[in-house]
């Protein structure tokens, strides 16, 4: 038996004995969405209306992620889960059917173009304010038909934010336009901003593949080193969900300075600069202005 269905079996034995009933026979709707990026949309939406419980919370990795008892728990007794897709939430496929979990599975990414690096396709799709809408008119779409009394307000919900999503998106545009050719390639820990690169005329470059659980090769970390040291880059950036070693070696080698902490595949803590997706975009544009915009030192 795998620890999933250990985890699960545990759940449903222990919700008989102490005699629960199933989540769907509750008026409040429970939804579950698989991290906290996702969560924080799928709350804009919602608004008041129903809980969101999110499996990977802030500041976590989901690529490397091992589901509990308690995320068992929560899936089991949802009635809707939002999942990115893409092959992002490798987990998420087990966790949702050995839990038992009569919920509907609605994946945010449908009708996203994908991007492919290096012959896989890149899960990190949010990081693209364009896709951002698509991924709040699908979760608008979804829980319209869960709650259909609410559909109205999930409706006006999501225009609203979307509003906010496509004016921070006009701005990226210009303010990144500005930037001359030669400040316009980065590197980071993995590879999280193809997105990112491929809307706004960036170039990003990173050790690690779009999966964090991956190792640089010895052989790959020397190839980037010497093409960073004979074609420079604008600015290193470490991620919140990474280890900043692997970048601060790269910063060592290359004389090219780490131009700060960008916010990946999770939102922050309480108290820090990415408690939302839209205050993470805006703090991760913040902080590639800041880097870019300054005079080539490396």
């Amino acid at each position: 038996m795998t620890l999933l269905k250990t985890l699960a079996a545990g759940f449903v034995a222990t919700t008989l004995m102490a005699g629960v009933v199933p989540a769907n026979a509750h008026d409040d709707l429970k939804i579950v969405a698989s991290f906290s990026i996702l969560g924080d949309m799928v709350e804009q939406v919602v608004g008041d209306h129903a809980k969101v419980t999110t499996i990977v919370g802030p500041d976590a990795d989901a690529h490397v992620y091992q589901p509990s008892v308690a995320d068992a728990r929560a899936v089991a007794e949802s009635d809707v889960i939002f999942v990115n897709g893409l092959g992002f939430e490798t987990w998420s496929e087990t966790l949702i059917s050995e839990s038992g979990t009569e919920a509907t599975v609605h994946v945010a990414t449908e009708g996203v173009t994908p991007v492919m690096v290096d012959g896989e396709t890149d899960p990190h799709a949010w990081n693209s304010l364009s896709n951002g809408v698509i991924y709040v008119r699908n979760i608008a779409d979804a829980l319209g038909k869960a709650m259909p009394d609410h559909a109205d307000d999930f409706n006006a919900n999501a225009e609203a934010y979307i509003a906010k999503l496509e004016a921070l998106d006009k701005e990226t545009r210009t303010r990144l336009a500005t930037l001359p050719e030669d400040r316009r390639t980065v590197v980071t820990a993995h590879d999280a901003f193809g997105y990112l690169a491929d809307a706004y005329g960036l170039t990003f470059l990173a050790p690690v593949g779009i999966d964090t659980e991956a190792e640089p090769s010895a052989r790959d970390l020397a190839v980037l080193i010497t093409q960073l040291k004979e074609q420079g880059a604008a600015a290193l950036f470490v991620e919140n969900i990474t280890s900043p070693a692997l970048v601060q070696q790269i910063s060592d080698e290359t004389g090219i300075e780490i131009g700060g902490r960008l916010f990946s595949d999770a939102l922050s803590e309480r108290g820090g600069p990415a408690t939302s997706y839209l205050a993470m975009f805006e703090h991760n544009l913040g902080t590639l202005i800041e880097a870019l915009g300054k005079k080539n030192n490396s």
